[in-house]
């Protein structure tokens, strides 16, 4: 049986169509009107094999925030939509991935209980990335798609100088450490409490 969901998203601000299969490739086919995120997202689908594909447009006459940040929420959900009662998952991921001076770590729990912790230097804050994107985007995509996906999620930028460097290397752990959690390893769910879902 594919995992896949597809989910649609409209609102005042931004409106997104987005469909994932956990089983793909890595293929995917993204446009928004926010290029960085565009690339991260790629990067989301190759690094994870997911097959990914994202429509989205929003307000970026204002700035890029609500598009990431809807975007990611349409990945949450359909995360969670793909994985169904969570039966059988891995449950657990865990990846560091290195981009030439930045290292990142992500580490998740396909819970079912939605929690964030977002590790970076304070000196980013309010850095940005791209001229269309600045770094606390980052946190706040993944702090969408953990409570949507309703996933324990621990990310952590241990080193780095380039924003664009260290912005990839969290979403290539991400992506690795998702990869991880959703594979298959047998037919129960993983969990005491005989539940993933409530």
């Amino acid at each position: 049986m594919i995992r896949s969901a597809r989910v649609s998203r409209k609102t005042k601000e931004t409106s997104i169509d987005l469909s994932l299969t956990l089983d793909g490739t890595g293929k995917s086919e993204i446009a928004t009107p926010v290029g960085f995120l565009s690339h991260m997202l790629d990067a989301l689908a190759r690094h994870g094999r997911f097959d990914l594909r994202v429509s989205a447009e929003g307000d970026v006459h204002i700035d890029a925030h609500h598009t990431v940040e809807d975007t990611g929420l349409a990945f949450g959900e359909a995360l969670d939509r793909a994985l169904g009662d969570r039966a059988g998952i891995s449950r657990f991921g865990h990846a560091y991935v290195p981009l030439d001076e930045a290292l990142a770590r992500s580490v998740v729990d396909l819970s079912g209980r939605p929690f964030l912790v977002f590790e970076s230097p304070e000196k980013w804050e309010g850095v940005w990335v791209t001229p269309d994107f600045a770094f606390p985007l980052v946190e706040e995509f993944w702090k969408s798609v953990a409570f949507r996906a309703r996933l324990a999620l621990h990310v952590d930028v241990l080193r780095g100088t380039n924003g664009h460097h260290i912005a990839e290397a969290v979403f290539k752990a991400s992506a690795r450490a998702l990869a991880m959690a959703v594979a298959r390893s047998g037919e129960d769910i993983p969990s005491t409490k005989g539940t993933l879902t409530v």
